[in-house]
């Protein structure tokens, strides 16, 4: 199969209809559009139009810069596809960030990442902000 590789954010709708599908925790199309246009750099992997894989890197590319988002169709997983879109990201990463800038990751799939450079934190823990426990004042 012939995919095309896009530098170029997905649409809304999609964005978050592949989160859904791949299990990614869901996000609304209004926050979707919001976040997408803020992405340092996005990539798309599509059959035709439909949207099979996804990634984005955010954050400030001096200090701070954060891989998120990547999916795979679940008809596509199995292809390496999300290899792809690494590859893409690391690329753009390597050319465009500050060598002392702190890349992370969420990581669900270690050795994809460790491929990739990417090692365990061991000095600190990730956390994240549980919005149920923020008091509405």
């Amino acid at each position: 199969m012939k995919y095309t590789l896009k530098n170029e954010l997905p649409a809304p709708e999609e964005y978050c209809h592949l989160r859904q599908i791949t299990g990614l925790s869901p996000k609304t199309i209004a926050a979707a559009q919001v976040s997408l246009p803020r992405s340092l750099h996005a990539v798309t992997l599509r059959n035709g139009d439909q949207l099979i894989a996804m990634g984005r890197v955010i954050g400030d590319l001096g200090c701070h810069v954060q891989i998120v988002d990547i999916a795979v169709h679940p008809d596509y997983q199995g292809l390496k596809l999300s290899r792809v879109i690494m590859e893409n990201i690391m690329d753009f990463v390597t050319k465009e960030c500050h060598r002392c800038a702190f890349v992370n990751l969420f990581a669900d799939v270690d050795y994809l990442y460790q491929k990739f450079g990417f090692v365990d934190s061991v000095k600190s823990k990730g956390m994240y902000l549980d919005w149920n426990r923020v008091s509405q004042s």
